[in-house]
């Protein structure tokens, strides 16, 4: 991958933000550990057993397997997913990341039970396949494999709007991703060297193993945090 495609590690080392990581505290702990955090959510899962699934979990093991990985809360493999609409969580109880006409003290079980109403024979917008972008310490960027693909996404996320009831700001913007893991700290800046060699020998991995993604169809999800993601409606 050649500089200027590589995603931009600067915002993973000490020395270009020395700021704590955003979900420290709310979404893992310390020493890694998980925490509550329900909310809900719609993502597409990795289909187990399927090529590309071995591709990234071989990812996943050859970061876990850097001398300094303990600076890294990973998530499970069971849990790996693309998430194509952020739905709504317990720490973000604010618009515009909450439905417009629902109190925002309404309880996580019973937006979760409102939107699956809401959800119910909810139209989708096609089937779309996608593509590894780059690879950085908090998992995959993924796009559309294709123009059309990238299309189709984007037009899931529209029409999720209206069932939702909120557009976040990043909503046209939005960078999709598959998380392997979160920052407990930032890496060492003399570290950069070998994490960068790491992700250019992963997306050449994915290059030859995974070239499209294979993902199962959109699903509405529940969760009460980042270790598992109940499908409660598979959507379209």
């Amino acid at each position: 991958m050649s500089d200027s495609t590589r995603p931009s590690l600067a915002g993973f080392f000490e020395g270009t933000n020395p700021t704590p990581p955003v979900h420290l505290g709310t979404r893992y702990d310390a020493s890694g550990n998980f925490l509550a955090e329900p909310g809900n959510t719609v993502v597409c899962h990795l289909v187990e057993g399927s090529p590309s699934e071995g591709a990234i979990v071989a990812i996943r093991g050859r970061m876990r397997a850097m001398p300094d990985a303990d600076r890294l809360a990973f998530t499970p493999v069971s849990s790996l997913h693309m998430t194509l609409f952020q739905g709504i969580i317990e720490y973000r109880r604010r618009l515009p990341f909450w439905p417009h006409d629902i109190a925002l003290d309404t309880g996580i079980d019973e937006m979760t039970r409102l939107l699956l109403e809401r959800l119910e024979g909810f139209q989708g917008l096609g089937a779309f396949r996608i593509k590894a972008t780059g690879v950085t310490p908090n998992g995959l960027n993924v796009a559309g494999a294709t123009p059309e693909d990238e299309r189709v996404m984007r037009a899931w996320r529209d029409a999720l709007t209206v069932p939702f009831g909120y557009r976040h700001p990043d909503h046209d913007g939005y960078v999709f991703h598959i998380t392997l893991a979160y920052q407990i700290r930032r890496l060492a800046d003399d570290r950069a060297p070998e994490w960068q060699a790491l992700f250019d020998d992963c997306m050449d991995l994915l290059a030859r193993e995974a070239p499209v993604i294979e993902l199962k169809a959109p699903a509405f999800c529940a969760f009460r945090d980042m270790k598992h993601f109940e499908e409660l409606l598979v959507l379209g």
